[in-house]
């Protein structure tokens, strides 16, 4: 129960120090958050595959939704930041571990992914200023759906992945 809520707070300590910091130095703060978790609650051995198969899914969804002009960031790069990409890393430590309720069955995984995706996007884009070009309202139930079936996909991902 202690690992878990450990990895909760690491993932909010990481979550806000990506969103409210960018591409800055509170980048440390994030990166070792996800250290302290693979050397006290798992291990680079157990996650690893896992942490880098989210990055790789993470960083081409939102690479494409940032190509369609789903949402804006004040850099010019194709791919979407640094930060952003920490926190899908920051995203693999939870499936395991504090979110692993969440798996089971399929449609809470899917409810919570449509809810929490949603709210995740729609706060980390007020606090980084991130622009919704085509609405705040369309832009999060777009989102929504497209988490509905993301988390769950991310959770079949920590179970095939599982060392």
């Amino acid at each position: 129960m202690r690992e878990r809520v450990a990895n909760a707070v690491l993932f909010q300590l990481g979550w806000l120090a990506c969103v409210l910091g960018g591409n800055s130095l509170w980048l440390l703060l994030a990166l070792a958050a996800l250290v302290i978790h693979l050397r006290w609650i798992s291990s680079w051995a157990a996650e690893g595959r896992l942490i880098l198969c989210v990055v790789i899914v993470g960083t081409a969804v939102d690479s494409v939704l940032r190509y369609l002009g789903v949402f804006r960031f004040a850099d010019a790069s194709p791919l979407i930041p640094l930060w952003l990409m920490l926190l899908w890393a920051l995203l693999a430590t939870t499936l395991r571990h504090c979110l692993a309720w969440s798996a089971r069955p399929w449609w809470l995984a899917s409810g919570l992914g449509a809810i929490g995706g949603a709210l995740s996007y729609y706060a980390g884009g007020r606090l980084a200023g991130v622009q919704f070009p085509y609405g705040e309202a369309a832009t999060l139930i777009v989102i929504g759906l497209l988490w509905a079936g993301l988390f769950p996909l991310l959770h079949l991902m920590a179970r095939r992945l599982a060392p």
